[in-house]
């Protein structure tokens, strides 16, 4: 899912319908829409031969299972991804943290940025705890010694130079501070200077003609070897029950190619088997250990695909560094993924005024709220700020698992002034609102099910209280809002919509 998504929308506003699909596969895929002879059709695949190098050899009477997809109608593009986010959720493996996100603190992203030690983590673990954090993951570098560490991963044994009193000192922290310790992870890597390396048999790797497949010095491991998965399950065994890890951050950093020849018809074979044997030793892992609680980073969402959301509880939608672009990857993701598993970097930094303060928390509360930044180094003002973002993210929590998105302004595109998206569930609708041009300090949003005639409207701004409220006018009679940011300044809010007579008013669901 780097460049190109495994669902799509075909939509006619002449028939009044819309069709969207999703291909739930963790490897190669293809959709296709076109016309032939007799009408317009849309075709939907895992690997093929053509684009992906996969042939199949079938003896007589042989089945073979082809990768799953789901198909949604409804009258709009709204409508149907709304079909499609309940059945997603209907469908996603159960899991306590489903019905309630928690909220992660991540020292990475223009924070520690892989390089942790003990003194750096300490302050840091002391001021998420202190907003209101409830897991605090270590990102990379946690296993390193020596400073060099991409050729040389896949033991996963605590560093002793970056942690000198030991990893379980920092973990014994996070946990006195009432929060899970996480640790990140690159499970299906291994360094091409690593012991493990020598430890595994060829048959453990991709391999293509007898060799081991070698990408960005790493080899990638093939999960359909028994040994590849005793060596992951071993992993991820020692680090919850030495170290009583809660959660791991899985991520994925290179491109291994078509796939495998070793005990295949074709590459492509090769693959999809390995595929399959990932999710499965997914499902291993969870079953083993069944309030893990599993983030699939896959490098920025570069594999956010329904076989691995269906397994895993969320996504880290990005690693976008600029807070100011953040909003369009957030606003847009949850056509891809469920609100509550799409996880947007919220990483405010002490030289950021309030304002932008509060517009990378406004992105983070757009779904799953999802921390870093050098909260230690913030003003107690700044701070303010952060915990009431933390808390109102807490509070929407049971409106969230149950919301359904739309866009008032559309699906957002990369350099819009205005940005929104609406999230409405049973309690109400959460309305998050960016605007990234003071030349246009006004918008005015459509609000769908809200039309002439309607009751009431009422619009509260419920983040961020502390900063000037943004005026809103709703034209009952027009089914518009309209709001205006008059700080002279680019911005963000999150309002509360609900009506007079029914406070779970719904917007844009039908």
């Amino acid at each position: 899912t780097g460049k190109h998504l495994p669902e799509a929308c075909a939509e006619s506003e002449e028939l009044g319908a819309a069709w969207v699909w999703q291909v739930e596969h963790n490897g190669p895929w293809r959709w296709e829409v076109g016309q032939n002879a007799a009408d317009g059709y849309f075709a939907l695949s895992g690997p093929t031969d053509v684009d992906h190098q996969w042939l199949k050899i079938l003896a007589p009477g042989e089945p073979f299972r082809t990768v799953p997809v789901s198909v949604t109608l409804a009258s709009t593009f709204t409508a149907a991804v709304a079909n499609l986010t309940r059945y997603r959720r209907a469908t996603r493996r159960a899991h306590p943290d489903n019905a309630s996100p928690k909220v992660v603190f991540n020292d990475y992203m223009n924070t520690i940025n892989g390089d942790p030690t003990t003194d750096r983590l300490m302050p840091l673990i002391d001021a998420a705890a202190k907003v209101g954090a409830e897991v605090f993951c270590i990102d990379a570098g946690w296993y390193d010694d020596g400073g060099d560490w991409w050729d040389s991963v896949g033991e996963w044994e605590p560093s002793t130079t970056r942690f000198p009193g030991g990893l379980d000192e920092v973990i014994t922290r996070i946990r006195e501070c009432g929060m899970t310790p996480g640790l990140w992870l690159e499970p299906e890597v291994v360094g091409v200077r690593s012991p493990v390396a020598e430890r595994l048999p060829d048959a453990a790797f991709l391999q293509r003609a007898g060799q081991r497949v070698v990408e960005h010095c790493r080899y990638h491991l093939d999960l359909r070897h028994p040994a590849a998965r005793s060596h992951l399950d071993a992993v991820v065994d020692r680090l919850v029950e030495r170290y009583g890890v809660g959660y791991f951050k899985l991520d994925y950093n290179i491109n291994p190619g078509a796939g495998t020849d070793w005990a295949a018809d074709s590459v492509g074979d090769g693959l999809l088997g390995h595929n399959r044997a990932h999710q499965a030793w997914l499902d291993g892992v969870l079953d083993r250990h069944p309030d893990l609680i599993l983030e699939n980073c896959g490098s920025g969402a570069m594999r956010a695909d329904f076989a691995m959301l269906s397994r895993l509880q969320l996504q880290s939608t990005s690693d976008q560094q600029d807070f100011r672009k953040y909003p369009t990857i957030a606003a847009a993701a949850p056509v891809s993924m469920l609100p509550e598993q799409a996880a947007n970097w919220a990483y405010p930094q002490p030289s950021m005024t309030a304002e932008e303060v509060a517009f990378c928390l406004v992105t983070g509360l757009s779904g799953r709220l999802y921390l870093s930044g050098y909260l230690n180094r913030m003003s107690a003002d700044h701070l303010r700020i952060v915990s009431e973002a933390v808390a109102l993210g807490k509070a929407m929590r049971t409106n969230l698992t149950h919301s359904v998105p739309s866009w008032p302004l559309g699906l957002p595109e990369w350099d819009a002034s205005w940005i929104a998206l609406a999230l409405t569930g049973p309690e109400a609708t959460f309305l998050t609102l960016w605007n990234r041009s003071t030349e246009e300090p006004q918008t005015v949003l459509p609000l769908g099910l809200f039309t002439a005639g309607a009751d009431p409207l009422i619009v509260k701004q419920v983040f961020p209280t502390g900063l000037s409220p943004w005026p809103t006018t709703w034209h009952a009679d027009s089914g518009l809002l309209q709001v205006t940011n008059p700080t002279g300044v680019i911005g963000a809010r999150v309002f509360r919509i609900s009506s007079v007579v029914s406070d779970g008013a719904r917007i844009g669901t039908q």
